[in-house]
């Protein structure tokens, strides 16, 4: 059924897929739980990175997740209350902290794995339509870099 958003073409393209990453975010909530295991999707970038990086400080993980430094903080403190990471202070520079997978952050990644090749396996036949979502999205991604959408209105006559 169609609504007005559906209806508002390219205007809504950010509802729209608001819209499909909470799909996804509620499915892969679910696809956890039915594997039973307790993990919340919103903190796969964090949990992720830090698997595959090892230790990095704050600044490093809101980085590579292209999240904002508050996103960052907000997922972190989470994390750190669940016990699937911690923080120790910097070596060279005692105002920088570091995390860390915990041992039950690395367990809960050694029984997440096999539930991530199903995931990815779910994903790849529910994005390989005629327009390879995954391939549009690194497309607009380059050109937003190459120009934002606001300076893209901002240099219309």
């Amino acid at each position: 059924m169609r609504n007005v958003i559906d209806d508002s073409g390219i205007l809504a393209i950010s509802t729209r897929l608001q819209r499909v990453a909470e799909q996804l975010r509620k499915d892969g909530q679910q696809i956890y739980k039915a594997h039973g295991i307790d993990f919340e999707p919103k903190w796969f970038p964090v949990v992720f990175c830090l698997h595959q990086k090892g230790m990095l400080s704050v600044m490093e993980i809101a980085q590579e997740i292209g999240y904002t430094h508050p996103s960052t903080i907000s997922l972190l403190k989470e994390l750190e209350k669940q016990k699937l990471i911690r923080s120790k202070k910097d070596k060279q520079d005692e105002r920088k902290r570091l995390l860390l997978l915990t041992e039950k952050g690395a367990a809960l990644i050694a029984a997440m794995e096999p539930i991530w090749k199903r995931m990815e396996q779910a994903l790849s036949a529910l994005t390989s339509t005629q327009h390879n979502l995954m391939l549009a999205i690194g497309e607009v991604e380059a050109q937003m870099a190459a120009k934002s959408f606001f300076e893209r209105e901002q240099q219309l006559p």
